[in-house]
C-alpha cells in the first residue's frame, strides 16, 4: 500500500520517521490557507487538512493519503507563520507569559477514499519573556515560517515552562493520532 505524504514540511517526514514510516512520496496541496471570517481554530486546522488530503488523493487513487495542518492559537484568534521579523515578535510578544493551543488535525484518506481524522489540542505556556530573549530567539532565525512564531524542537524550547499534550502535534504531526490512523486503514509498517 503506497502511502503519500500532502506536505512539503521536512518535519512532518521527520516525525513519520520516528515511527517507522517513510512515504512513498510527498505532494504538497498547495491551497488557499486563508482563514474563512469567525473560523473557530480547531474548526480551520480540521478543514485545512481535509482539503489537502483531498486535493491529493484526486491525483493519486489507490493510496493512502495523509495531510496535517498546525494552528497557534490565543482564543479564538489564530496566528500566522511568521513571515517576518516584525511579525514574528508580534507573535512572541503575545504568547509571552500565556497560554495557548496548538491545534494539529490530521486526515488520512484510504484506498477506496474514506477520509478520517484526528485533532489534537496542546496546551503550551511560555515564561514572561524579557526584550532580549525576544531578540536573541529573532537572532537565530528559527521562526521563519512558524506558526506563532517559534519551533518547540529548536531553541523555543527552554523558553517554554509547561506543556500539555502531544510535543509531536505541537512540532507539527501528532504521532500517537497518526500511528492509529495509520493502523485503522491497515497500514503495516516498520
Amino acid at each position: 500500500m503506497r502511502l503519500i505524504l500532502a506536505s512539503a514540511s521536512p518535519r512532518r517526514v521527520d516525525l513519520l520517521a520516528q515511527i517507522g514510516v517513510v512515504p512513498d512520496a510527498i505532494d504538497p496541496a498547495d491551497i488557499d490557507e486563508t482563514p474563512r471570517k469567525d473560523e473557530p481554530p480547531a474548526h480551520y486546522a480540521a478543514r485545512m487538512a481535509a482539503e489537502k488530503a483531498r486535493i491529493v488523493a484526486a491525483r493519486h487513487p489507490g493510496a493512502l493519503v495523509l495531510a496535517g495542518d498546525t494552528v497557534v492559537a490565543v482564543g479564538r484568534r489564530i496566528l500566522p507563520k511568521a513571515e517576518d521579523e516584525a511579525h514574528a515578535r508580534s507573535c512572541l510578544s503575545l504568547l509571552s507569559g500565556r497560554r495557548h493551543h496548538v491545534l494539529s488535525a490530521i486526515t488520512l484518506i484510504d484506498a477506496e477514499g474514506r477520509a478520517r481524522h484526528r485533532l489534537s489540542d496542546s496546551i503550551v505556556t511560555f515564561k514572561r519573556l524579557e526584550a532580549q530573549e525576544i531578540d536573541a530567539y529573532i537572532a537565530c532565525d528559527e521562526w521563519h515560517g512558524k506558526a506563532g512564531g517559534y519551533a518547540i524542537q529548536g531553541r523555543a524550547a527552554g523558553l517554554i515552562r509547561a506543556l500539555s499534550g502531544s510535543h509531536s502535534g505541537v512540532v507539527g504531526l501528532p504521532l500517537y493520532e497518526t500511528r492509529v490512523l495509520l493502523s485503522a486503514a491497515g497500514y503495516v509498517h516498520g
